[in-house]
């Protein structure tokens, strides 16, 4: 019976022994795959970095866009070069129509901390936009920035800026300060007072909105002022860089019927030595530093009982209307994105010229701040889901005071103020007045694409029109007499554009 036992014992321990042998052998069992998991607290698009409570979106889009009188992204012609839509007699070598391919590619990171939201947003691509960039393409970037705690910094809209009509139109109007294209560096804080309510105080980097001081006492403006950039900019090297950042300040609400702000901004607006070279006018100084400001007000109203809604992202879902207003001295870029050059030739030997710029001095005076002010509004339907129609117009006044108007005007041998040549006949006014107004209808086939067509109607108004300065051959527009005179262009932008999570 004990050997019984023993083996039955034995055979036991050497079944215990082969299995032990054998589970040595097979393969460890591998973890779980931690999958990406979607992260609800920010809207679509969002999910989670394994491994981390941080979300992220990725995005992007492609455009193409064809502009007729128009360049650069929707600029209609007359801005910055001298042009002139209405025959090749009267006009510049130039593209009647051009192109922009571009490609963007966004990424937005987001957590929940302590402090709140902890966001981080970047946006970055390439575009090729004829004539100006190499067909290899440009690269850009229009936003990078931080949000923490209130604390918003980096690159991104200026707080000064209460709507945008980017969602309305395919051109970048002339009437307002829009920092929507390009962006601008802000340091900015923001604090929430409850439904809706917030307040918001921004140093902003000045370079974004730019800055033009003319000192008259340097010369006239030169015909280079009608043929190119490089004419009507040279005459900005007044300027003497900024002192301090644009300080902006701005109280708003955002609620479920809209929003509304008010806001403000302080700019530096002061003028560079009196002469241009040491041995000169230099050695008497400088006018005083001088400082401009705007204020202006914002209003965006959601009528969601008009028409149809839409589920077609980046773009509103319902009707809306929107409205703009800014006023300013000494800070022309509050009132318009469009600083610098007004140039547009027209039929029958016309020509309408002006300058946009903060302020005005010569030897011994002080800064003559220009005022303007400027007024945006547009209202946008939904036909139906799929299609929807804006129109929009604004109107922007550049005034400047009769001490300025006697700087430039006496510059040069009672030189026109635009165009540098003493007039023939009539008087030299800079001021003047443009109107844009404009219809853009756009189709969505399916979620995330845009198809669209927008036309722009604009009118430069001169208030020396009359006069008559004579100017001599430029490239494809014959020399003689040209009559200063108010100016209109139809712009026309066609444009399809794939988006993804933008």
């Amino acid at each position: 019976m004990k050997m019984v036992k023993s083996l039955l014992l034995g055979s036991a321990a050497g079944l215990v022994a082969i299995a032990g042998a054998q589970a040595a052998d097979l393969p460890v069992k591998a973890k779980p795959v931690e999958y990406v998991k979607v992260c609800s607290l920010y809207g679509a698009g969002f999910f989670y970095i394994p491994g981390t409570d941080t979300c992220i979106k990725l995005g992007g889009a492609v455009r193409v866009q064809a502009e007729y009188n128009a360049g650069a992204g929707g600029i209609p012609v007359g801005w910055g070069t001298a042009e002139g839509p209405q025959g090749r007699q009267n006009r510049q070598d130039t593209n009647d129509i051009n192109q922009r391919t571009r490609i963007y590619f966004s990424v937005d990171a987001r957590q929940q901390t302590e402090y709140g939201t902890l966001r981080t947003y970047f946006r970055f691509g390439v575009q090729q936009t004829t004539p100006a960039d190499p067909v290899t393409g440009a690269v850009f970037w229009d936003r990078a920035f931080i949000q923490f705690a209130g604390f918003t910094v980096g690159k991104t809209l200026s707080f000064f800026d209460g709507i945008t009509f980017a969602d309305f139109n395919y051109n970048n109007p002339r009437t307002m300060g829009d920092t929507g294209p390009n962006g601008i560096t802000v340091w900015a804080y923001t604090a929430q007072f409850g439904n809706g309510v917030s307040a918001t105080l921004s140093a902003e980097d000045p370079n974004g909105r730019g800055k033009s001081v003319t000192n008259a006492n340097l010369g006239t403006w030169g015909v280079g002022a009608l043929t190119s950039d490089a004419g009507l900019n040279a005459q900005t090297t007044a300027n003497n860089g900024f002192l301090i950042p644009d300080v902006i300040g701005a109280l708003r609400v955002d609620q479920a019927w809209g929003s509304a702000q008010l806001m403000g901004a302080l700019h530096d607006a002061s003028g560079a030595y009196y002469g241009s070279t040491l041995t000169g006018d230099q050695q008497f100084g400088h006018p005083s530093n001088q400082f401009g400001w705007a204020v202006g007000g914002a209003l965006l109203v959601n009528l969601p009982g008009f028409g149809a809604t839409s589920n077609v992202n980046s773009q509103p879902n319902v009707d809306q209307l929107k409205v703009q207003a800014a006023y300013g001295k000494g800070a022309i870029a509050y009132t318009t994105n469009g600083i610098g050059a007004v140039a547009l030739y027209g039929n029958g030997q016309t020509i309408g010229a002006g300058w946009l710029t903060d302020g005005v001095y010569n030897s011994g005076s002080s800064v003559e701040l220009t005022t303007s002010w400027s007024v945006q509004g547009g209202f946008q339907h939904l036909w139906s889901p799929n299609w929807r129609t804006s129109v929009y117009g604004g109107f922007l006044n550049v005034d400047y005071d009769n001490t300025a108007t006697a700087m430039l005007c006496t510059t040069g041998a009672g030189a026109n103020f635009a165009t540098g040549i003493a007039p023939v006949s009539g008087t030299c006014n800079p001021d003047l007045h443009v109107w844009q107004a404009g219809s853009r209808t756009q189709w969505n086939p399916v979620s995330q694409l845009d198809v669209g067509l927008d036309v722009l109607y604009s009118k430069y108004q001169f208030a020396d029109s009359g006069s008559v300065v004579t100017l001599p051959a430029t490239g494809a527009r014959p020399g003689g007499n040209y009559t200063i005179a108010d100016q209109d262009v139809w712009s026309v932008m066609f444009r399809v554009q794939r988006n993804f999570w933008p």
